[in-house]
């Protein structure tokens, strides 16, 4: 093609990305992807005046209209809390056993929908990220990422230096590797000691089952920091939103 002399050739301008249906709305944050799923097979989105059920149907919101329960959408604010999770609260927006959730310690706050960045289980405390920007937590969550969590674990008895050599080394359980990137005594009594552990992972229940392979029993368990972020006196079952500069630190490129 001949362009006038001394300019360069027009480029097409460059297509907008276009994803799935569910992972648009997650993306909006106005709800989690699961929940944007239901919703979608529900009957509960339009997408140009007619009802979606396909949550993969390509989608491009600045471009099409979307309603969700009759509502259009649009991106939420996005929210960025952290929470000192108490022991016993189960990290779930419900419960089927009726237990509380980490969403009554919200109360009445007025908040958008926010969801766990990562997971706490029942009985393990500390503090817990929640979010409705899914990409930022997507980052803090990704084992790709390699950013640290530390805890302070309570155990029954007193573990050697072999011991805390055997968790940086690892085992493996139910066919899944389980290592500390780091393991230290912090103090210890006559019976007990509290160790601090780090992890650049997280699998599920991962410091419980490799101390039980250890042959230790753990007592309490509090994260205490993930990334640059600190629990510090935040206190338990408090909240509080994330400063600007929290926020980016923790953001993972």
């Amino acid at each position: 093609m001949k362009t006038p002399a001394g300019r360069p050739p027009l480029r097409p301008a460059a297509a907008t990305p276009r994803h799935g249906l569910a992972r648009v709305l997650s993306k909006l944050g106005v709800c989690s992807r699961s929940q944007a799923e239901s919703a979608i097979r529900d009957g509960r989105v339009m997408v140009n005046g007619r009802v979606e059920r396909n949550p993969e149907r390509p989608s491009d919101a600045a471009r099409e209209k979307i309603l969700l329960d009759g509502q259009p959408i649009a991106a939420a604010v996005k929210r960025y809390i952290a929470i000192n999770k108490p022991r016993g609260i189960v990290v779930s927006a419900a419960d089927e056993r009726g237990r509380d959730t980490i969403y009554a310690l919200l109360g009445e706050a007025g908040l958008p929908w926010i969801g766990p960045v990562g997971r706490l289980d029942k009985a393990s405390e500390g503090l817990l990220l929640l979010s409705n920007d899914t990409v930022w937590a997507a980052g803090i969550t990704d084992p790709a990422g390699q950013l640290e969590k530390t805890y302070h674990v309570q155990v029954a008895g007193l573990p050697d230096a072999a011991t805390l050599a055997a968790m940086t080394t690892g085992i493996v359980d139910g066919g899944e590797p389980l290592a500390a990137r780091r393991a230290t005594l912090l103090r210890h009594g006559d019976r007990n000691a509290w160790l601090e552990v780090v992890l650049d992972e997280g699998r599920n229940r991962h410091i419980r089952r490799l101390l039980d392979a250890l042959g230790y029993q753990t007592l309490r368990l509090l994260r205490v920091s993930i990334g640059p972020l600190a629990l510090g006196t935040l206190a338990k079952g408090a909240w509080r939103e994330l400063s600007a500069d929290e926020v980016a630190a923790l953001r993972q490129p």
